[in-house]
This record gives structure tokens, sequence and C-alpha cells, in this order.
């Protein structure tokens, strides 16, 4: 009886070991599956070495064939040449001292070269001496591509915002957010003469005032009202006085969810622009004021042709001729962007315009005065009327006649005044004519009025002396050129 309740004992208590054990392996499987599991998702490899760096166990992510191939190997059978030292010497550095280290190993696969971060333990036995080192290994290789790639779009990103910023710098373009309140939380540039630390946080009650600061706030607010993208001109008054113009471009600054969150803008320095469109009203205004006195000259001088000209060819002639003296003095006027006209180019352009054939009979000589322009003009009829007549019936008529110019300042109160004489000689015997002709009024009444001066015509035996006063009022300034005179007999 003892023997067969022995033997009864004994076979359930077998069977009851052998059912723990089979749970405990399932269990231990199932651990291991998992184990291997996380391993093949993290692409990590853990193994177990010896003293002699003997692999002894291994668990691979990529499978069982990997580590039945390390099984009973070395690190120098294994790992390439250009690893293996360090990486020995670091296990070895583990097992003499008991404390891990990391490092970084690659291996060459048929996929190509693996990176992977080495975390070396030391492995310790039931005497807790250390009887190997247990090793991990993670597939980095992705993420260290990574890291590479985002430095280099970190370096491309700073590249093109030292770009961008400097681009900012060498324009007139100014690049900033707000927040809903309308504080400065960005900003490229100082404006207003007020630097970009003392903007930020700040409102435009720093930098605007009076109706640009009302009217860029009302422009803002209406873009954080509506979303949409706005602009105006706005001025801004400098510390200094100055007023500058921009042109401010609004536009609402969203979050991810499409929330407006602020405002992001640019302000332009448009002061130049503004400036120039004044100056072309200026200028517009200045052309056609202009444009009328011409138009009246123009026909003043048709009226006062015709009533001495008895036929229309005449009348076309001598119209004709004045016309040109007219264009040959704003030819001189336009040479100097209008601001005056050299009396020395004048009267050589007039007369070279007529009688280039007989330069050589006039001399002009003085020096360097520069006319104001309704001068100028009144001047060039004046020297074409007594060219005329010189040619006609004067010294210029004849081989041996000559015409002196000649000119020079006078000092006043005012400033230096000019005293300019027209002088003949050499040619037939003048005598005073019984007429005044058109020649003699433009001369002696337009000339005289148009330039606020004094005008004497005469006319002794030898020759037309006409002397001109020209008033300060009408010079623009007097400079002395080294080369600014031309000799006797010479022409400019």
């Amino acid at each position: 009886m003892t023997t067969v309740l022995a033997w009864w004992l004994d076979t359930a208590f077998g069977r009851h070991i052998d059912k723990r054990v089979a749970e405990r392996t399932e269990q231990l499987r199932q651990e291991t599956a998992r184990i291997e599991a996380a391993l093949r998702a993290a692409k990590m490899h853990v193994f177990f070495q010896d003293r002699d760096l003997r692999y002894k166990t291994v668990v691979s992510a990529t499978g069982e064939g990997v580590g039945a191939a390390l099984l009973g190997r070395t690190d120098e059978e294994v790992l390439p040449s250009t690893e293996r030292d360090a990486v020995i010497a670091a296990k070895r550095r583990v097992i003499a001292t008991a404390t891990p280290e990391d490092c970084e190993v690659s291996y060459v696969t048929p996929e190509g070269r693996t990176l992977y971060a080495l975390h070396i333990e030391p492995s310790f036995g039931p005497d807790r001496q250390v009887e190997g080192v247990t090793c991990s290994a993670i597939d980095i290789t992705r993420l260290r591509t990574l890291e590479s790639e985002q430095r280099r779009l970190s370096d491309e990103v700073k590249t093109t915002l030292q770009r961008y910023e400097l681009a900012l710098r060498e324009s007139k373009v100014t690049v900033f957010t707000q927040d809903r309140s309308l504080r400065y939380t960005s900003i490229s540039n100082p404006i207003a003469g007020v630097a970009v630390d003392s903007i930020l946080g700040g409102t435009d009650e720093i930098i605007l005032d009076g109706e640009s600061l009302d009217a860029a706030a009302a422009l803002k607010r209406a873009v954080l009202d509506t979303g949409t993208p706005k602009e105006t001109d706005v001025s801004i008054r400098f510390h200094a006085g100055d007023v500058h113009w921009y042109d401010l471009h609004v536009e609402p600054l969203r979050d991810v969810t499409g929330t407006v969150t602020g405002l992001i803008g640019a302000a332009i320095d448009v002061t130049t622009r503004k400036e120039d469109e004044a100056h072309l009203r200026l200028l517009m205004r200045e052309l056609t004021h202009r444009s009328k006195n011409l138009l009246a000259v123009i026909q003043a001088m048709a009226r006062q042709t015709a009533r001495h000209t008895n036929s229309t060819e005449l009348f076309l002639e001598q119209f004709d001729a004045r016309l040109q003296a007219l264009a040959t003095s704003h030819d001189v006027l336009i040479e100097e962007g209008w601001h005056g006209a050299s009396l020395r180019d004048l009267d050589g352009l007039q007369l070279k315009r007529l009688y280039d054939s007989t330069i050589d009979q006039i001399a002009i000589d003085g020096p360097t005065v520069l006319l104001k322009p309704e001068a100028a003009q009144a001047l060039g009829f004046a020297f074409h009327e007594l060219a005329v007549n010189a040619k006609k019936f004067g010294a210029l008529s004849v081989p041996g006649g000559r015409v002196k110019i000649s000119w020079c300042r006078r000092p006043e109160p005012q400033g230096d005044s000019v005293e300019l004489r027209w002088e003949e000689s050499g040619g037939p015997a003048v005598s005073a004519p019984l007429h005044r002709r058109f020649g003699s009024v433009i001369i002696e009444r337009h000339l005289a009025h148009a330039i606020d001066g004094k005008v004497q015509l005469s006319f002794p035996k030898e020759g037309v002396v006409c002397d001109i006063q020209i008033p300060p009022a009408q010079l623009v300034g007097f400079m002395e050129r080294a080369a600014g005179r031309s000799s006797p007999g010479q022409a400019r």
C-alpha cells in the first residue's frame, strides 16, 4: 500500500512539475518572442561575450541566422579592420574596470554600411567577478542620416536667412510682425531713427503720431477683423525733422489652425518716389508756364514780322529765321538743364548758325557769365537781329568789316552787373534809319523790358553800336574758367 501510494504521489507530482515546466517554457517563449519583436522594431542586437571576447549568446533583430554566424567567434574575426581596435579596446576596458562604456561602430552589410550605437556593460558571475560583457547595438544609421540632413537644412536656412537679412539691410524694406494687441514681436530694421530693441514690445505710438498713427491703426485693425491684406501710404517724421514716406503693406499672420494671431507687414521707404512725384508736378507746372510764354513770344513775333513785311515769301523767310534763333537759345538752355545759358555760347551759336563763312570777322571777348532763361531768350533775339542787319547793311556785308562783342563786370550794391557792347567797324558808312523796323523794336524795347535793363542802339558812321546793361537779377552767376576766353577773331 505504501509503495502504491508513493508511486501515485511521485507520478502526480511529476505531472505537476512537467506542467509547470511546460507553462514556464511557453511563458519564456512568449517573452522571448516579445523581446525579439521589440529588438526588431528597434533595430537592436543584444549579445554576450566572455572574457576572451568570444560570442556566447546573440539575440539579433535580423533573425537567428546572424546569431548563429557569430557564436563562437571573436571580434578579431567579425569586425572590419577600421573599427576593430577601438571597439576591442573599449570592451577590454569595461572588463578591466567594470565600468560601462558607449561607442559607435559601423558594419558593411549587403544593404550598405550600417552604423550602430554600442553600449557595453560588464557581465558578472555568481562570484560577482566580471566574466565578460553584455552589449546592445542599436542601428542609428537613419538617425545619423536625419541628423546630417538636419544640419544641412539648418545651414541652408541660416545661409538663406543671412541673405534675407543682408537684402533687407541694403534695401529700403522693413519687415515686421505684430500680435493682436499691435505690439511688435519682430522688426528687421530700425525705423524713424528708433532702434529695433526700442521698438520690440511696443506699439506704433513709438514711431508714428497724428494722422499717420490713426491711419495705420485703422488699417491694421481692419486686417485683423477681416483677414484681408491691405496697404496704404504713411508719413513718419524723424527726430531730425525730416519726413519720410512709407508704402505700408499688411497681411494677417495665422497659426497652424488658420486662426489670425497677429500681423505681418512690410514698410517700403518711398520718400524718393514721393519727392520725384512732387518734382515732376513742379516741372509740369513750369513746363506749362514756359510753353504759354513761348507761344506768346512766337505769336508776338509773328504779328511784328507780318507788320514789317509785304509778301508771304519774305514773311516766311524772316519768321523761320527768327524761330531758328529762338530754338538756338533753347538749345543753349537745355545744355545747362534750363538753369541758365552761357553768354559766350549764346553769342557764338547765334552768329555761327547764320554766318559760318564769315566767323573770322567776329571777335568775342569777356568773362564767363550765366544768364537766366528769360534774359537768354531776349538776348538771343537781339544778337540775331543785330547779325542780320550787319550782314545786309553793316560790317558783315563786306569782307573787310569786323564785329566785336565784348562785356565786363561792373560792381553794384546788389551784385555785379554786366555791360555788353556790340560794335561794328570797317563796313559801309552808317546813317540812322528814318523808321524803326522790327529789329530795332526787338533790341530797344523788347530786350530792355525782358532784362529790366538799359539798351542803347546808336548809328555812328563808322558802324552800329549797341550797349546793353544786364542787371544782377538776370544773372545766375559769374565763373572764370581757365580756358574760358576766346581770343579776338574767334567765336565759340
